[in-house]
């Protein structure tokens, strides 16, 4: 276990970081999952699977650890409730089905692998106030879900020197701060989120599946007043990186994905926190004749209102990208304008990744198999990131040989193309930031109610072409 670090410390890091954030609780209802190989207990009930009871994937020895010395605790802030519920909670399920099938296996170093979650309520200075206390009380940290929530806690990872690995939080600004802590698991910044639907364009354009004079011209570019949205809204428009607290420029990304490939972006708005007048801001979007439309959403419900705001005005554009919408409460929820909408992911189900659990190959297909298994339903990537997470850290914990957090954050900056992190969603191994190397985004398309590959072609089991024009709500 870790003691408490000095105050001031605390206030200093709070300082720098949330200069800028809105005012919020101070308290906040807390969730604990138990590991003890059974269902999960919560505080509140927000699960969103079926039974948690979990199988191995594979012909391995399912023998719970003895416990040869007391349990490693690890402990995540997630946003159970408010804006980024959705996700959260699948989060949260994905760091629990990997914690149950590692004490299966018998642990980690033969010690017993206990899941603590806390709900920070999609507030930034609740989620501050947990790591706090979370990083004298618990031997290993799981990140957080969404930018606006990463940026303050790692830096409370950070100033603690324990090792902060990320499932979602890609801004760019988060990774140009020097930290030597954090690990991104994802594929690159969210200012490059859009090249997977650019690219998908291009690439369906030259193989003739979209005629040169179908090609999209034009483009709305509508996006939250979020960290994350504004990342992936700079990489499509052309913005800049700022510091948040200097307002340095860190890079200029002109003059952006969309322009390159030669569209012309005709349409470009922000939408505020909280935001409802969708009707409105639908209709602006049909007025400007946008032939595409990129929407860099910071919650799935946000998706879903602009979605159904589309549909009643009218609007038909040829192409929908949302950078939220992969989730199958998504599809439940609209219940059929969702055919033909394109959403990025880093995994796909029928990706044939072969990583690590308990120090055997656990493959992709593994994983699936498994989270049918103890859910009843098939998973999205909002369960394969932080399961990918989980597998990551047991793996450096073997690595160092204890929970020593500056041997584990050593261990994953020694990482290579040829010894890497293995898991679900392939393999990691990151550069002096904490970002990781060769890898990119993929695209999906809900076709006839399943969310299927379809770029880049020949990266998965199943890839399906693209359908194109969109068919109309």
């Amino acid at each position: 276990m870790r003691s408490w670090r000095h105050l001031a410390a605390i206030v200093a890091v709070l300082a720098l970081l949330l200069a800028a954030c809105g005012d919020g609780d101070d308290g906040g209802a807390t969730t604990t999952a138990a590991s003890d190989g059974g269902d999960t207990t919560e505080a509140t009930d927000t699960t969103t699977g079926g039974d948690t009871d979990t199988t191995s994937g594979g012909d391995t020895d399912t023998t719970v650890a003895e416990g040869d010395g007391e349990p490693i605790i690890a402990a995540t802030s997630l946003p159970l409730t408010g804006e980024f519920s959705i996700p959260a909670e699948l989060h949260r399920d994905g760091y629990q089905l990997c914690v149950d099938l590692i004490n299966e296996r018998g642990g980690v170093l033969g010690r017993e692998l206990v899941l603590e979650v806390e709900d920070n309520q999609s507030d930034q200075e609740i989620a501050v106030a947990q790591y706090e206390r979370m990083v004298a009380e618990a031997d290993i940290l799981f990140g957080t879900f969404s930018s606006l929530l990463t940026g303050p806690t790692s830096a409370i990872a950070e100033q603690n020197g324990m090792v902060y690995p990320v499932p979602s939080g890609g801004a760019q600004r988060i990774w140009e701060r020097g930290f030597e802590n954090i690990f991104y698991f994802q594929a690159r910044v969210a200012e490059d989120i859009g090249t997977a639907a650019v690219n998908a364009l291009i690439h369906y354009r030259d193989e003739g599946l979209i005629s040169e004079g179908d090609f999209p011209e034009t483009a709305a570019v509508v996006y939250a007043d979020d960290p994350f949205a504004s990342a992936a809204r700079n990489g499509l428009a052309g913005g800049t990186v700022n510091d948040p607290a200097t307002g340095e420029v860190l890079a200029d990304l002109a003059p952006g994905f969309l322009a390159e490939a030669g569209i012309d972006i005709v349409f470009d708005e922000v939408w505020p926190v909280g935001f409802t007048d969708w009707t409105t801001f639908a209709n602006s979007i049909a007025g400007s004749g946008a032939e595409s439309v990129f929407a860099a959403t910071a919650s799935v419900d946000e998706t879903i209102s602009l979605v159904r705001a589309l549909q009643q005005v009218g609007h038909q554009p040829s192409f929908v990208w949302m950078s939220q919408g992969a989730q199958s409460e998504f599809r439940d929820e609209l219940g059929g304008p969702e055919e033909g909408l394109t959403v990025h992911t880093v995994w796909h189900q029928t990706a044939e990744f072969v990583g690590m659990l308990g120090g055997e190959e656990y493959t992709n297909q593994d994983f699936v198999a498994d989270f049918q298994a103890a859910f009843g339903n098939d998973p999205s990537e909002d369960e394969a990131i932080p399961f990918a997470v989980c597998q990551g850290m047991e793996q450096a914990i073997i690595g160092a040989g204890s929970t020593d957090n500056a041997a584990m954050a050593q261990w994953f900056r020694d990482r290579t193309a040829d010894d890497p992190v293995r898991t679900i969603m392939g393999d990691f191994h990151w550069d002096e930031r904490g970002l990781p190397i060769g890898r990119d985004y993929i695209l999906n398309q809900w076709q006839d109610g399943s969310l299927n590959f379809v770029f880049p072609v020949g990266e998965a089991l199943d890839t399906s072409d693209m359908i194109f024009p969109k068919p109309e709500w």
